[in-house]
C-alpha cells in the first residue's frame, strides 16, 4: 500500500516516522492502545463462541485493534482489517475511527465510497445475522433496525472525514495563494523602489542639466563682459560703466533662476516619498494614486523660459560684443512647454559654446517652425583661436546635456564642424500637445 493517508491533518514533518507532528503520534498511540483494549475483551466474546482459547482471542483481539495506530500511513489497510474482523463483530472504535481516517485521507473519492458502501453493507448482514435469532418481531422490524444501525455506524464518521479533508484543502489553498500574493506583492514592492529610484536619477539629471544651462550661460557671459570692462576701463569710462552694468544685470539673473532652481529642489526632497508611492501605484496599477505628486513634480520642474524669449537671448549676447544674427521661418503655434524650454536650452548652450570656443566669430541662430515640429540651428564661423577659452573653463557637458534633451523627446540632434571652419548645432523637436 502507498502512503495515501499521511496528509490527513499533517502540515509538516515535525514528529516522528510518519507523523506531521508529535500530537498526531500521540493521538494515534491512544487510539491504538484503546483499540486494542476493547479488541481484547471482544476477542474473549468471540473465542467462546467460537470455542478457541480465550488467550487466543485477546492475542487476536490486540492486534487487530493496534492497527489502528497505521490509521493515517495506510487507511485502506485498516479499513479492510475491520472489515475482514467485522463477522467476529471485533472492533468498534476501529471501524469508526478507520472509516474517518480514510474519508479526510487523499484517497481517491471512488476508493472511498466502495470502502464505505462494503463497510456499510458488512454492518447491516453482522447486525441482521445476529439480530434475527434474538429479537421476537418481524424480519422487516429487523431489516430496518440493521439498516439502521449500520447507516448510524457509517454515514456520521464517513461525512465527518470528508468534511475535515475538504476543509483541509480549502486552508492549504488558501494558504497557497497568501504565499503567492505574498511573493507577488514582494515583487511589486521591488519593482516600484526600482522606479522611483530610476525616477529619482531622471530627476537629479534634469535637474543638473538645468542648473549647467542657467550658471553656463550667465557666468560666460557676466565673464565676457567683465573683460570688456578691464579692456576699456582706462580710456573709455563710459562704456565701462555700461559694461558693468550689465554684468550686474547678469548676475542678477543668474540668482534670480538659481533661486527657482533651488525652490525645485526643496520641492524634489519633499515629495520624494511620495513619488515612491506613486511609483508602486503605478506597479499595482491604480492611476488615481500615481498621478499627483508625480504631475506636480514635472510641471515644476517645466516652467521655463519658452521660444519666444529666443530674441532677448539673442541680445544679450549682442549685448556681450558677439555678431549674431536670429532667423525664424514659418509662425509658431503654442507649443508643449517641455518644448519650448528644451528649444531655447538648446540655443542658449550653443550660444555659451561660441562665447567659450570661438570668441569674435560671426554666430547665426536659425529658427524654422514647420507645422508640427520645430527646428533650431546655430552655426558659428572661425573664431580667435588664441583667445578661445580664455578664463572660460568647459565642463564638456554641454553637447551631450543638448543630446540628451532633445533624444528624451523622440527629436533629432547633430552637432559638428563646419567647412568654413566653424561649428554647427542642430536640433528638430516634435511639437508635441499644442498649448492652451
Amino acid at each position: 500500500m502507498t502512503n495515501t493517508g499521511e496528509r490527513e491533518g499533517g502540515e509538516g514533518r515535525a514528529g516522528p516516522l510518519w507523523w506531521g507532528r508529535r500530537g498526531q503520534a500521540v493521538l494515534d498511540v491512544g487510539l491504538g492502545v484503546l483499540s486494542a483494549v476493547e479488541c481484547g475483551f471482544e476477542g474473549v466474546l468471540f473465542a467462546r463462541e467460537t470455542h478457541l482459547p480465550a488467550v487466543v482471542g485477546v492475542l487476536f483481539g490486540v492486534a487487530v485493534g493496534a492497527t489502528l495506530t497505521v490509521r493515517r500511513r495506510w487507511p485502506i489497510t485498516v479499513v479492510l482489517v475491520s472489515l475482514a474482523t467485522s463477522p467476529a463483530a471485533i472492533g468498534f472504535l476501529l471501524g469508526v475511527v478507520s472509516l474517518y481516517t480514510l474519508a479526510a485521507s487523499e484517497v481517491p473519492r471512488r476508493i472511498t465510497g466502495l470502502l464505505s458502501g462494503l463497510s456499510l453493507l458488512a454492518t447491516f448482514a453482522v447486525m441482521y445475522v445476529r439480530t434475527v435469532g434474538d429479537v421476537e418481531a418481524s424480519g422487516a422490524f429487523v431489516v430496518m433496525l440493521s439498516a439502521f444501525i449500520a447507516v448510524a455506524l457509517t454515514a456520521p464518521p464517513v461525512l465527518y472525514g470528508l468534511y475535515q479533508g475538504a476543509r483541509r484543502r480549502l486552508m492549504e489553498s488558501l494558504q497557497e495563494r497568501a504565499d503567492s500574493l505574498e511573493r507577488e506583492l514582494g515583487l511589486l514592492a521591488e519593482r516600484a523602489e526600482e522606479r522611483a529610484e530610476w525616477a529619482r536619477r531622471e530627476e537629479r539629471t534634469r535637474i543638473a542639466r538645468e542648473m549647467h544651462d542657467v550658471v553656463a550661460h550667465r557666468v560666460s557671459l557676466m565673464v565676457v563682459h567683465a573683460a570688456a570692462v578691464q579692456a576699456v576701463a582706462s580710456r573709455d569710462p563710459e562704456k565701462a560703466a555700461k559694461n558693468a552694468a550689465l554684468v550686474g544685470d547678469m548676475g542678477r539673473q543668474a540668482l534670480t533662476e538659481l533661486r527657482e532652481m533651488l525652490g525645485v529642489l526643496r520641492a524634489v526632497e519633499k515629495v520624494e516619498e511620495p513619488v515612491a508611492v506613486a511609483a508602486a501605484a503605478a506597479a499595482a496599477g491604480v492611476a488615481g494614486l500615481a498621478g499627483g505628486p508625480v504631475v506636480a513634480l514635472a510641471s515644476a520642474v517645466e516652467e521655463g523660459p519658452t521660444i519666444g524669449e529666443l530674441e532677448a537671448l539673442v541680445g544679450q549676447s549682442r549685448a556681450a560684443g558677439m555678431v549674431v544674427e536670429l532667423v525664424v521661418h514659418g509662425e509658431g503655434a503654442g507649443y508643449a512647454a517641455v518644448v519650448e524650454q528644451t528649444a531655447y536650452r538648446v540655443v542658449q548652450e550653443a550660444l555659451t559654446n561660441c562665447h567659450k570656443h570661438a570668441p569674435g566669430a560671426e554666430v547665426v541662430v536659425r529658427l524654422a517652425h514647420r507645422g508640427d515640429e520645430v527646428a533650431m540651428q546655430v552655426e558659428n564661423g572661425p573664431g580667435d583661436r588664441e583667445a578661445a577659452g580664455a578664463g572660460l573653463p568647459s565642463g564638456g557637458n554641454g553637447l551631450v546635456g543638448m543630446r540628451e534633451r532633445v533624444l528624451a523627446l523622440g527629436g533629432v540632434f547633430v552637432s559638428g564642424p563646419t567647412d568654413a571652419g566653424g561649428f554647427r548645432v542642430s536640433a528638430v523637436l516634435p511639437g508635441g500637445v499644442v498649448a492652451g
